[in-house]
């Protein structure tokens, strides 16, 4: 009945989705141009408010839970489960003083508007998934620019969504680069839980009603662990609070 009633609604979602991302194109375009770095991340702020508001058009509610245990000051790692590009626009919306950069795949980096324009310019990073040699000094880079700035690197280790919000087994290459060259970082491990349920029925239609929770668990400092026990560490803290 969801799937059915979804169909409509969903048109008009996309719709405004759409001309969202067309609107803070060129928003994002002058503001980096002409303002620089700070107006850019406005703009991108703004941009995934507007986005978040769509979803609450379609019933999405969003909790935030424990944000008070981010640390200030400090360049950050935040480890977390993947289930929908919803994961994305929540982080850089609701975490938005902790300047989030992600790590994403090349794919993202061009044809959609807005997204790849921020991706390009906005301090993320874009990797081939498939020369992972290639993703290793990109990743690298993405570590010093932490470091150096006080920034965020966001990292999925599942290295793509899962549809049913089961858990995949985490990769450690990514997070190990990072660590290893941001040895300031604290290490933040986030459970995601809800948001694949927002493509439950593919691309479209979108699913209706749905309430995404992002729960921060306890900083690792990354100087004060092993490798070994920060993976373990983040990797059940993340995992164990996953419903599916």
């Amino acid at each position: 009945m969801q799937k059915i009633l979804s169909y409509p609604i969903s048109v008009i979602y996309y719709l405004l989705f759409g001309l969202v991302l067309l609107i803070f194109h060129p928003i994002q375009w002058i503001c980096f141009r002409f303002f620089g770095y700070n107006a850019h991340k406005i703009s991108v702020d703004y941009l995934n408010f507007f986005l978040l508001k769509c979803t609450n058009l379609v019933g999405t509610t969003y909790t935030i839970e424990n944000k008070e245990r981010i640390p200030d000051g400090v360049p950050l790692i935040f480890v977390a489960n993947h289930q929908s590009m919803y994961d994305i626009i929540a982080m850089i919306w609701f975490l938005r003083r902790f300047h989030c950069k992600f790590v994403s795949k090349k794919e993202l980096g061009s044809g959609i508007p807005s997204v790849s324009f921020n991706l390009r310019h906005g301090g993320s990073v874009l990797i081939d998934r498939k020369d992972p040699k290639q993703a290793i000094p990109i990743i690298k880079e993405l570590s010093h620019y932490i470091e150096k700035n006080n920034r965020t690197a966001v990292i999925f280790p599942e290295g793509t969504r899962s549809k049913t919000g089961k858990p995949k087994e985490f990769a450690q290459s990514g997070l190990k680069i990072l660590c290893k060259h941001a040895p300031s970082a604290y290490v933040v491990p986030i459970t995601i839980n809800n948001s694949w349920k927002m493509v439950r029925f593919g691309f479209f239609p979108v699913g209706l009603g749905n309430s995404l929770r992002f729960t921060i668990h306890t900083p690792l400092k990354v100087s004060e662990y092993t490798f070994e026990e920060i993976m373990e560490k983040t990797e059940n803290a993340v995992v164990k609070e996953i419903q599916f």
